[in-house]
Formats: C-alpha cells, structure tokens, sequence
C-alpha cells in the first residue's frame, strides 16, 4: 500500500477542469493517480475528446470506492450530457460493478486508460475496456507538460507490486512490479523543470521495489542519484511511500548528503505491533522501524517522518493497538495517513476474526488525534528556524519538511522563497518573508 494525500499519498476525490465544457477529471487515491490523470487529459485531447467526464477511481478502502459511486452521481447530475468514463483500481478490480450503474458510460481498465485510442469514438462499442493487468510487463512512462493547478509534480518511476500484503487489493489493479527506465524518469523530470516545477514527488505503488526489472537491476538510490546529477537544474525532490525493508544503501548515503533531497520521508508502516506486522504479512517488525527512524534522523538531522498506519486490523487487541499508538513517539512521527481497517474481498485478512467497525474507528481517531499532537510539537521546534518555501497559493508555502506555512505577504506562486518561522497555530506555521521574489 502506499501513503496518502499531502501529507502522505492517496488523496480524497480532487476535480480538476479546463472549462465547464470541458474534459473533467475527478481523481481519488495516491499521488500514482495524479500523475495519471495529467497523462489522460494529454490522451484525451489528443483523441479529441471535447466533452467528458473521466473519475479516476481508487481501492484501498470501501469507502474509497463509495465516494467514487457518489461523484459519478453528482457529476452526472450536474453534466447531464457528457460523457463519463471511469477507470483507476476500483475499475480495474470490479469493472462490471461500475459499468451497471446508469450514470456510466464507458469503463477502462488501469492499462488502457492511458492510451489515446481508448478515448477515440463511441463508447457504446467498447463500453468495458479492461485487460488482465497481471500480464503485463512494461510501464511506459508518458511524457507530461506539466500539473495544472500545482506547485508539485508527481513523476512516475514504478508501477504495480509483487508483495501481498494480507491486507491489501491494489496488486490486483495495478499488476507485478514494473520500473520506468531511468532515462525515461530523467528525461521528464527535465521536461517539468524546463516548464518552471520546482519540487518533484518520485511515485510508485512499491517504490523501493525499483530497478530490479531493469538491464543492470539499478537500485531506487541509484536512480535518485543519476537523476539529481543529470536535472543539476530541480531545486526539490521527494519520494513516496518507502518500505522499511528496502531502503538501500545508495538511497541512504543520499539521505545523508544529498540537500535537494527533501527531509521528509514517508514509510508504510501499517502498524507498530509484532504480531499483527506478521499477520499483514510485512517485511519488517517493530524494532526494525524504531531502528531505522533513529539511523535516518542520526544521517540527517531534523529530518520529519511520516507513515501510513491501519487501525482496527483482524485480531487487534486494545495492547496490539496500543503498540501501534506508541510507535508514533518511539520512532518521532509527524505527518501520519490513518485508515481504519477495510476489509476488501479476496484478501486473506478479509477472513480473519474483525474488529467491531465502531472500535475501528475510534482507534483510527486516537491515532488521529496523536499525528495531530506530534505535529504540533514538531511545529514548536520550527519556530525561529529559517525555512524554504515553495510557494503554493499567494500567502501559503510548503517548507522542506512539508510544514505548510502561512506568510505575512503575497509571493508568487510556484516561487522558492526564504523565511524566517515566527509562530505556529499547531498545524500550521507562520513565517515572514526574508527572501524570494514577491508577488
């Protein structure tokens, strides 16, 4: 699995829109399908797509998928005669549940929602497009102009997964693990930098699964290092979701060297109970994560860390529980994406004794409510601290540890601007601007 909206990898649903008549695109998921989504507006206008409504659709949860159903709703109520496609994991996972609603009219699967043909004539011919993606073997990482309405750019580097977490569905809407050649991910980095991109996000389902299927199985360190040396150009570069199994060693020593690599770094966790790691069928046990925070904060001081944590997983007692809470101090937690447990059909841990969905929830909100506690006294240590920001909106930025902060004037948008952290209102900070091009 990987991590979660902003301050983690898989986002709520975002509407993106060229015009009201447009191509819309309403995404749902990680920051894969962000990335994925710019790819099908290109395809789409290249196959002359005018008017269309595409819902790129995640699986991670139930309710990630009743939030889907619920926009295709809306959306058709409010765009009566566009044409609306679905497609993302839940699509590629269940096609036929999406292609009998009414709103729909046309389904893709993960594969064929990227290329332009699947966009070009009537969708009456072709209503339900989705091919076994455990098939294949390649990822062709498309070439994009740019976000729109972003500061930040998601480049793919790896696509799929070869694990099987008990937990988890998303090998089965994704495929095996895949990697983009490295000229491939250097050459639209460059692309995005020469477009003004600031800051890019390396993503991938299991990013540090890189390379292996690659002539001379190169490492995701090895990647990260060739492409900082070949874009000397990108100020900003961060990963997602990392396993704490397999950082490698060159993807250390760049955590410890390398300034242009931000220190924030993302881990899939899930949990912090031995037992329960072992009945989710992870790489890595407890002292493992506590081991590995303590070395990564001993290369690079300073340095905030964020996890992706389940609650309420089958079997989990209130001490299980209570191991994973207390993991957010022993290995200094900040940014965390909290789930409560679902459970998706086909997976091992779907038959497993459940944890009543009431108590689910009520751990996911203590976990919750202690990320926001972290978060508050990480915010307090940043205070006096001289901060980079990448200027998001006219008067809010995001520093190198992916704070957001609040700045005491107007700069311009997309802009890396120098400031000095005055204050915090705990989940978030406030700064005067100190240097950097104003608006």
């Amino acid at each position: 699995m990987t991590a979660a909206a902003e301050r983690g990898d898989h986002a709520e649903g975002e509407v993106t829109a060229e015009s009201p008549c447009g191509i819309e695109i309403i995404t749902f998921g990680c920051r894969l399908n962000a990335y994925e989504s710019e790819v099908m507006r290109a395809q789409a206008r290249a196959a002359g797509l005018s008017d269309a409504i595409i819902v790129n659709t995640c699986a991670v949860t139930a309710e990630a998928e009743r939030q889907a159903r619920q926009a295709i709703r809306k959306a058709r109520r409010q765009r009566p005669g566009a044409r609306l496609i679905v497609t993302g994991c839940a699509a590629q996972i269940d096609p036929g549940r999406f292609a009998a609603m009414p709103e729909v009219d046309q389904v893709l699967g993960n594969t064929e929602k990227l290329q332009a043909e699947s966009f070009i004539g009537e969708p009456a011919r072709d209503r339900i497009a989705v091919a076994d993606i455990q098939t294949v073997r390649e990822t062709a990482g498309h070439l994009i102009a740019g976000f729109e309405g972003r500061t930040r750019a998601f480049v793919q580097a790896q696509q799929g997964c070869d694990h099987r977490c008990t937990f988890c569905i998303i090998p089965f809407g994704r495929g095996p693990s895949r990697s983009v050649p490295i000229g491939r991910v250097v050459e639209q980095v460059r692309r995005l930098v020469e477009a003004g991109t600031r800051e890019v996000v390396l993503s991938g389902v299991d990013l540090t699964s890189y390379g292996p299927d690659l002539p001379g199985q190169p490492s995701l360190g090895q990647m990260v290092r060739r492409l900082l040396a070949l874009v000397p150009e990108l100020p900003r570069l961060r990963l997602s979701s990392l396993d704490p199994a397999a950082i490698d060693r060159d993807l250390w020593r760049l955590i410890a060297e390398e300034p242009r690599l931000m220190p924030h770094l993302h881990l899939s966790l899930q949990a912090g109970d031995d037992l329960v790691l072992k009945r989710m069928r992870r790489r890595h046990s407890r002292a493992d994560a506590v081991a590995l925070s303590a070395r990564a904060r001993s290369l690079r001081p300073g340095l905030a860390l964020g996890a992706d944590l389940i609650a309420g997983f089958p079997t989990e007692s209130e001490e299980m529980f209570d191991n994973t809470l207390n993991i957010i101090e022993d290995c200094g937690l900040t940014w965390l994406h909290v789930f409560p447990y679902s459970a998706r059909a086909s997976t091992p841990a779907a038959r497993m004794p459940q944890v009543p969905v009431a108590v689910r929830r009520e751990r996911a909100a203590r976990l919750r409510a202690a990320g926001d506690r972290a978060v508050e006294r990480f915010h307090a240590t940043q205070i006096g601290a001289i901060a980079e920001v990448l200027v998001e909106r006219d008067r809010l930025g995001r520093t190198e540890h992916f704070s957001e902060l609040r700045l005491d004037r107007p700069a311009t948008t997309g802009t890396l601007v120098r400031v000095a952290v005055v204050g915090s209102d705990g989940d978030q900070l406030v700064g005067r601007i100190e240097q950097g091009p104003a608006a």
